[in-house]
């Protein structure tokens, strides 16, 4: 295609943060909605959608087509006394649009500061972090088709939003890809500092009045004293989601495991840190080959330099056996395994 460019066997090492060695059998790059629409109207090809590799595990190479999304731009479209509406392209990443909307003065997105991957991706998981999740700010979004090449736009209650997950991880999995994302971000922001050590970090610092950099720059410090750095040791942040539990589940459990923490969410259910039973159950710190659960935080899987993603899926499959058989409770992976 003209002015289009096709890379073949294209290795993507560089392009997802658990550094696993695998290849694109095409792929090809899109900054715009034209250049994507003449590649889907063309394609013939099963298509996957890639935007900063930060939530996939990849298990061999990827056959077919693989668009990767670097859409820009960040435009302000209404605004009032209180609030803007941001459109924002699914390419950009999503800690440049929070360092954005510190800089601007615009709250709602602190929280979710430092957390890696792209704007476009952050609907799919429904991204959250410290009391926050992006539908607490979301608006719509503007999507279109894979198989049609049609334009698609969803409101928050059509993106069916639950913990880490949305109607993309579901029904319209790997359907459609994100163009836009529209979110409504607050000039007179209330903080949300009660989530975690966010208040701890603010007192260590002597700060009684915190601004939204101030949240911003206490998430990223606990974010960077938690978890790896990708860019030193390969990983995809938390690899599980936290299990929820009904009422006689909680009962149940608790009564087994009287110190475990649990914490109550909005629909009654009670949400278990998976990272503590993974550790209760012994895998912390553990290391097979170059696989390994991390030393400081067990809910991270870690690639230590050249562990195939079938080993760091197998080493997964092993935690979720163990905490299943010590606590009959069902841990499910966060991030997307291809």
């Amino acid at each position: 295609m003209v002015g289009i460019d096709f890379h073949y066997n294209f290795p993507l090492k560089a392009h997802n943060t658990f550094g696993i060695a695998a290849q694109a059998a095409q792929l090809v790059v899109v900054q715009n909605i034209e250049s994507l629409l003449t590649i889907l109207r063309a394609n013939q090809m099963p298509i996957r959608i890639l935007g900063g590799g930060s939530n996939i595990l990849l298990t061999g190479d990827l056959p077919g087509l693989t668009i990767k999304n670097e859409i820009g731009g960040i435009e302000i479209i209404l605004e009032n006394e209180n609030d803007v509406l941001v459109k924002i392209g699914g390419g950009v990443g999503w800690h440049d649009l929070v360092l954005w909307a510190v800089d601007q003065g615009y709250g709602g997105i602190e929280n979710l500061s430092l957390i890696p991957g792209t704007v476009g991706a952050a609907p799919i998981q429904n991204i959250g972090a410290y009391g926050v999740e992006l539908k607490d700010v979301f608006h719509s979004l503007d999507a279109i088709d894979l198989r049609s090449a049609e334009p698609l736009h969803f409101t928050t209650e059509q993106c069916k939003f639950g913990y880490r997950d949305s109607i993309f991880k579901r029904e319209l999995k790997g359907q459609a890809i994100i163009v836009h994302v529209f979110l409504k971000l607050h000039k007179k922001p209330v903080l949300n500092t009660d989530y975690g050590d966010i208040q701890r970090v603010l007192a260590a610092n002597g700060i009684t009045k915190p601004t939204i950099r101030d949240v911003s720059n206490a998430v990223i410090h606990i974010r960077q004293s938690k978890l790896p750095n990708p860019q030193e040791i390969g990983n995809a942040g938390s690899f599980f989601k936290n299990p929820e539990l009904d009422a006689i589940e909680i009962q149940r459990f608790i009564s087994r495991f009287p110190l475990a923490p649990h914490y109550l969410q909005t629909d009654g259910r009670e949400k278990v840190p998976a990272g503590w039973l993974i550790e209760q159950a012994g895998w912390k710190g553990q290391r097979f080959g170059d696989a390994g659960c991390h030393a400081k935080q067990a809910l991270v899987l870690v690639n230590y330099g050249s562990a195939k993603g079938g080993e760091i899926l197998d080493l997964a499959h092993k935690i979720q056996s163990s905490v299943k058989a010590k606590f009959d409770i069902d841990i499910t992976p966060e991030v997307n395994i291809w």
